[in-house]
């Protein structure tokens, strides 16, 4: 029987292992990797190089990037992403992203 949320359907989903930032998580395989990073109980993917303040996403569309995750070396938005096992997730080093170049 179909559930009036989709959401719901998540729990009958098969789980895989990954990490965010070195903390192991069992998320719901080939599920939106925002939406279930945020449902695991993360709160913030990255912080701003300016300030510092936590982000996590905003729109779930992919015009934001307020939800930008590290895989592999490469930046991406987490929303436009689907859950597979063995990710290896950090939040992205924005440390000096607005200084001079050498």
């Amino acid at each position: 029987m179909k559930t009036a949320s989709p959401f719901l359907e998540l729990d009958s989903v098969e789980r895989v292992e990954l990490s965010f930032n070195g903390e192991l998580l069992h998320l719901p395989d080939g599920s939106n990797l925002a939406a279930a990073l945020l449902a695991s109980g993360v709160d913030a993917f990255r912080k701003t190089p300016v300030s510092g303040a936590p982000r996590a996403p905003f729109c779930m569309m992919g015009a934001c990037f307020d939800c930008l995750v590290e895989i592999d070396g490469v930046v991406q938005q987490a929303c436009m992403l689907e859950v597979r096992a063995g990710l290896e997730i950090m939040s992205p080093d924005t440390t000096g992203a607005f200084d001079e170049p050498a």
